[in-house]
């Protein structure tokens, strides 16, 4: 026998990389479509069922409460009428807030908390958040609308714009989630929206200086230093000490409120009724003393009684259309992201499913039917969602509670507001927005991840110095371009073998491993695009003249082989299999032998199909490093 059939038999057995089956084009054309947007494949329920049980299936995809209302009892009801009476309390009066921040008369606000959260309650998934006007919405629909109509000289025409934006808004919405394309609004990242969110909240509670301080005359601008001029220019003769006097000892009661709610979690219900105690004291402190004759400003005349129908002031004709439909789109998908991440919040922590697809048909839905009952924009609040969940909500029939309140509150309880001052609206905005400021993710995004860290920060600026807009087109801009710098720059490094195993591992992760003489061991790090294939060829050959000059200088062998680990690429378009055609050659003229370790199974279809496995021989396609490394250097095992 041959000392060379000896030796090729003393090698390990080398196990060939499998080539898939020809699949139809049909079915993966199917599959890729199914995977895409039935991901969580919503008809299996429908599987072998009768005619009549499919459709009860169906009523209940579309009204969950058909499915849970079966199984409701008394001692959910009880938990339920206590949040809901619990979360009025509190929307209440941030609604009156709200809709000022919207540029709309003080009932619009109760109206929104009327309508919408009774269309959710029979078409939502989410048994926690609590839905209603909210503070960051509130401020971005009042100053886009503003840009386009004065809220004071065209009230009618302003009101009629926000009703269109409003129903463009669920357009937008229950579009998204009929066609299933909620993966969208994933694209904006989550310190993108922490930095927004901060910005809003800053930006919020700098505009109530007014109502806090009150003063008369204030700039419609919403940056910081527009807002801080129209302060200081007023100190000596538009600040009124009586409004200032109540409005910081309500604001101090109502910080008190929450920091007793937050340290003792039984207390949760110190904070939810401190609003309404507010402005019932601060009401009759005012009613008693005639302060609106010394200058302390009041809320507006609360109309009385409940949504009229606004059907026919939504603009489907003329120039307010298109700019509607524009700001409908902006605030109907920032709504939507707040909503579903306050779902999934709640749906974690009770260990349930929350289906975003059918959320966004239900917000969708509760806003297109607001629109025509004098509603502007609902979505979910994270502060009552959060009091709804502490105050033991079962079902969203806290919904339907806290509806009904509201009901109550338009019907009868409304012209109680009349001597309201602006001063407790603004104490109780500001106090509500405070928390939308998380200095503990924003620390933890900077630990984490630095270029996150500017997308929020990024985000916050752009509010706080430029405008609501400008900050969201920055924190979208920003999110896209991490995302092009992930896809266009791809992570690749240099492999090495642990000792005493066939393990190859990052050698910067892992400094003790070690690299094999005469081979290059690099892995990519991602799928190979036509937008990196270029950049990942380049950075192959760039480690390799690295790698070159580095063994020149130590007068070491040289590199014969490059091992290119294929595990994490999930992809490959034609322009990388032209980017790996390229490589080839280039290392051909180097004299260095290219082989590819563990391609997966898209990759390895591609790979035959374009004829590149027998361009460099199918006997240099590995099914993983340590095989290759054998195959070239058997020696090299032993290390």
């Amino acid at each position: 026998m041959s000392s060379s059939r000896r030796h090729s038999e003393d090698l390990p057995y080398v196990h060939k990389v499998g080539v898939p089956p020809k699949q139809d084009l049909l079915k993966e054309f199917t599959d890729t479509v199914k995977e895409t947007f039935f991901a969580d494949d919503p008809l299996r329920p429908f599987k072998d069922q009768p005619r009549s049980r499919q459709f009860v299936l169906g009523l209940q995809s579309v009204f969950p409460i058909l499915e849970w209302g079966r199984d409701y009892n008394l001692t959910k009801l009880r938990g339920d009428l206590i949040a809901g009476f619990t979360i009025a309390s509190l929307c209440i009066p941030q609604d009156i807030g709200y809709a000022k921040l919207a540029n709309l008369a003080p009932q619009y606000g109760l109206y929104t908390s009327f309508v919408p959260p009774l269309i959710y309650a029979f078409m939502g998934s989410s048994r926690d958040i609590a839905i209603g006007p909210v503070a960051v919405v509130s401020l971005l629909i009042g100053t886009m609308l503003q840009d386009v109509i004065d809220p004071t000289e065209n009230e009618v025409e302003y009101r009629r714009l926000a009703f269109t934006a409003t129903f463009f808004a669920g357009i937008t919405q229950a579009t998204l989630g009929f066609f299933r394309l909620g993966f969208l609004i994933d694209f904006l990242s989550h310190a993108a929206i922490v930095g927004f969110m901060a910005g809003a909240a800053i930006t919020i509670a700098l505009q109530q200086l007014k109502g806090l301080l009150g003063i008369k005359k204030f700039t419609r601008k919403t940056d910081i230093i527009s807002v801080m001029h129209s302060v200081w220019s007023t100190v000596h003769h538009g600040w009124n000490w009586e409004t200032i006097v109540i409005g910081l000892s309500f604001l101090a009661f109502l910080l008190l409120a929450k920091y007793i709610g937050k340290k003792n979690k039984k207390l949760f219900w110190v904070p939810a009724i401190a609003p309404l105690i507010s402005v019932i004291l601060s009401t009759f402190f005012v009613y008693i003393t005639h302060a609106e004759k010394h200058g302390v400003q009041i809320v507006p005349h609360i109309r009385k009684g409940v949504n009229p129908p606004s059907l026919h002031e939504i603009y489907f004709t003329g120039g307010y259309v298109i700019k509607g439909f524009k700001i409908g789109v902006v605030v109907g998908l920032i709504a939507l992201t707040e909503a579903i991440a306050i779902g999934r919040t709640f749906a974690a922590m009770k260990g349930y499913q929350l289906d975003g697809n059918k959320e966004m048909v239900a917000l969708g839905t509760m806003n297109i039917v607001g629109s025509m009952t004098s509603c502007y924009v609902a979505t979910g609040s994270f502060s009552r969602s959060a009091v709804n969940n502490m105050a033991g909500c079962r079902t969203a029939v806290s919904n339907i509670v806290m509806s009904c309140i509201v009901l109550l509150t338009l019907e009868v309880i409304t012209p109680l507001f009349k001597y309201t001052p602006n001063a407790i609206i603004s104490s109780i905005i500001i106090s509500a927005v405070l928390s939308l400021i998380d200095i503990q993710a924003i620390v933890l995004i900077w630990k984490i991840d630095k270029f996150d860290f500017v997308a929020c920060m990024g985000a916050l600026f752009g509010v706080v110095f430029a405008s609501v807009e400008i900050g969201l087109l920055i924190a979208i801009s920003i999110s896209f371009i991490k995302i092009l710098l992930q896809v266009t720059r791809p992570r690749t490094t240099i492999l090495g073998k642990l000792p005493r195993t066939n393990i190859y591992r990052n050698i910067y992760q892992y400094p003790e491993a070690a690299k094999v003489p005469g081979i290059l061991i690099v892995r990519v790090d991602s799928a190979i695009y036509f937008s990196n294939s270029n950049y990942v060829k380049e950075r192959i050959l760039r480690w390799l003249t690295d790698e070159e000059e580095q063994l020149k200088e130590n007068q070491l062998p040289r590199i014969q082989s490059l091992i290119v680990e294929m595990s994490p690429v999930t992809e490959i378009d034609t322009s990388g299999i032209h980017a790996l055609e390229e490589l080839y050659k280039n290392l051909q003229k180097r004299e260095v032998q290219l082989n590819l370790a563990n391609p997966g199974q898209v990759v390895i279809d591609k790979l035959h199909a374009s004829n590149f496995a027998n361009l460099i021989g199918q006997d240099k396609i590995f099914l993983s490093v340590a095989d290759a490394v054998l195959s070239y250097a058997p020696k090299m095992g032993d290390l």
